[in-house]
């Protein structure tokens, strides 16, 4: 599945010194490599039943909907504080230096529905535990949780007990 690799732009010192960013604009911009993660993304949860896609702001809004559409799915956004027009359920979670907010309408999931969320990219865990226990909160159960990328070593699966997470492109360090 690392054969994806070649089409993600490593950029050294972004957003501060220190940092190995990890590029995803390159493998979006290619449609082959577009297409081959969209597939391959799906084929891991074809048979399934998945009622609805969350994807999480702002990159997750990237690949959710083209999930949701292969899957037969909705989409559904999970947004930063403020964002979304109606009547929103929210949960603040722990960074490293502070904490952050993500919201859900609260009749984007109706109880019992099966829910994949789908973000570019797990590192520490956060912002996907984070909306699991949103997923949660409205009654939803998660059937997986897929990124195109993870970062292995900085041990963000750990915080998503018992949920299938399926990554197609991991980074050891």
């Amino acid at each position: 599945m690392n054969h994806l690799k070649q089409f993600i732009r490593e950029i050294p010192d972004y957003p501060k010194p220190g940092i190995l960013f990890y590029d995803l604009t390159t493998l979006l911009q290619n449609p082959g490599a577009f297409h081959g993660l969209v597939d391959e993304l799906c084929e891991h949860y074809a048979g399934q039943k998945v009622d609805a896609v969350v994807g999480v702001e702002a990159r997750g809004f990237i690949l959710a909907p083209a999930l949701a559409y292969r899957l037969n799915a909705g989409f559904v956004p999970v947004r930063k504080p403020k964002k979304l027009p109606s009547k929103t359920t929210s949960v603040t979670y722990q960074l490293e230096y502070g904490t952050d907010t993500l919201e859900i309408h609260e009749d984007a999931i109706k109880p019992g529905q099966t829910v994949l969320i789908s973000d570019d990219l797990l590192a520490t865990g956060g912002t996907a535990a984070a909306t699991v226990e949103l997923v949660r909160k409205l009654g939803g159960k998660v059937v997986g949780a897929s990124f195109a990328v993870e970062l292995t070593f900085l041990g963000g699966r750990a915080k998503l007990p018992g949920i299938d997470v399926f990554t197609m492109i991991q980074y050891d360090k």
